[in-house]
Parts: structure tokens; C-alpha cells; sequence
């Protein structure tokens, strides 16, 4: 009886963690999966202006400024390119791409954010800072992110993906 108890318990927990990070931010620790280290990505001035913005507030409050590495910001492309393809605003496959940063890249840990419908990286990052879960990740104990911000060509809204690493 006892075991079949801790057994539920466990699996409520799981089902519970899983639900709240489906629509906020996500952190892993994992390893697997392999590819290769995409080093060449054009950056857009709203995404340049987006990660000063975030080193800004990082600085601001103590912290490190975070350091641009490109592959993080190919991943977070990809990402925004599933998320307007499958007309979805999520972290599906978050796994995958922290799977992939954490083995090709070295890093312990990656946090992701993800926004939609912002028209300014001020916006995007207020909205962020005001998310308990979102500004955990622009403060959390990281060294590196990447960052994408595309445009859904039918509808013009702007789906962004920040992703957060600790290498």
C-alpha cells in the first residue's frame, strides 16, 4: 500500500513540474545527442539590442554580462522557425536543443525563454522581468546565451527564443 502511494506521488510530481514549464522557462541537465557546432550567425539589431538590454539588467543588478555564442542563437532560430511552422507558442523540443548545447558545447546547465507578439526588445524584456520563472532565467547562474527573434511573414507577429547557458 505504502509503495503504491509513493508511487502516485511520484508520478503526480512528475506531471506537475512537466505542466508548469510548458508555458514559462525551463532548465535541464542532461547529455546525449550529437551534431555539429553551427559558428556563423547573422544577428539582427532587434536581436542586438534585445541581449545588451539583458546584459544591461544583468549588470545593473550585480551580475556577469552573458557572452554571444552563435550556435545557441542557431538553436534558438530553429526554434522560432517550429514555433511559426506549427503556428504554436511553446518549448516543445527544449530537451533536444539543451541536449545538443550541453554535448557539443560543454554546458551544465541552459534555461530557455520564449516570447511572442512583442513589437521591442524593451517590451519582450519587461514582460520577462515581470514573469517570476522568465526573470529567474535572466538572472540565473549563467555565462552564455544566444538569442532569435523572427517574424511570422503572414502575420507579422515576432516570436523570440532566448536561451541560456552555463558552460
Amino acid at each position: 500500500m505504502k509503495v503504491n502511494l509513493l508511487k502516485l506521488m511520484l508520478l503526480l510530481t512528475v506531471i506537475f513540474t512537466l505542466d508548469s514549464c510548458s508555458s514559462d522557462s525551463s532548465e535541464v541537465t542532461a547529455d546525449s545527442t550529437s551534431a555539429v557546432i553551427v559558428e556563423n550567425y547573422t544577428y539582427s539589431a532587434t536581436e542586438l539590442e534585445t541581449m545588451k538590454l539583458i546584459n544591461d539588467y544583468r549588470v545593473s543588478i550585480g551580475l556577469n554580462p552573458l557572452e554571444i555564442i552563435n550556435h545557441i542563437s542557431y538553436k534558438s532560430e530553429e526554434h522560432d522557425y517550429y514555433m511559426i511552422d506549427n503556428n504554436v507558442v511553446s518549448h516543445d523540443g527544449f530537451v533536444d536543443r539543451s541536449t545538443n548545447i550541453m554535448k557539443l558545447l560543454g554546458a551544465k546547465t541552459v534555461g530557455e525563454n520564449i516570447a511572442y507578439n512583442y513589437n521591442s526588445p524593451q517590451s519582450a524584456l519587461n514582460a520577462w522581468l515581470n514573469s517570476p520563472a522568465h526573470k529567474k532565467n535572466i538572472e540565473g547562474n549563467y555565462t552564455h546565451f544566444g538569442i532569435s527573434i523572427r517574424s511570422n511573414q503572414t502575420t507579422g507577429k515576432k516570436y523570440y527564443t532566448n536561451i541560456f547557458a552555463k558552460i
